[in-house]
């Protein structure tokens, strides 16, 4: 079992720079492969950035490759999204979720493939 809280939205103007946390409990979070995904209004929740359990492969949506980047720090137990050069259409609710990696290296990018998530975190990016 993990519980996971994000931090670190706000709002920004476009071009700027925000850095996401997702602080995890839990003894396992070693063992967890951690995702971000984001969810517009009147949108699907659509996958951003995963990386797995020992942080040493990371995959991307198109829409954010070469402008963001996911990161993790299993000491902390926290998973970092740093978001740079951002746009408009990056405003969102980002969630974290977590995905029991079991020794896999499968990078899920699949909502239904994540079995805990946190409660988000407000992205805003003025034009």
């Amino acid at each position: 079992q993990v519980q996971l809280v994000e931090s670190g939205g706000g709002l920004v103007q476009a071009g700027d720079s925000l850095r996401l946390s997702c602080a995890a409990s839990g003894r396992t979070f070693s063992s967890y492969v951690m995702g971000w995904f984001r969810q517009a209004p009147g949108k699907e929740r659509e996958f951003v950035a995963v990386i797995s359990w020992s942080g040493g492969s990371t995959y991307y949506a198109d829409s954010v490759k070469g402008r963001f980047t996911i990161s993790r720090d299993n000491a902390k137990n926290t998973v970092y999204l740093q978001m740079n050069s951002l746009k408009p259409e990056d405003t969102a609710v980002y969630y974290c979720a977590a995905r029991d990696a079991s020794g896999s290296r499968y990078l899920a990018t699949r909502r239904y493939e994540y079995g805990y998530w946190g409660q988000g975190t407000q992205v805003t990016v003025s034009s």
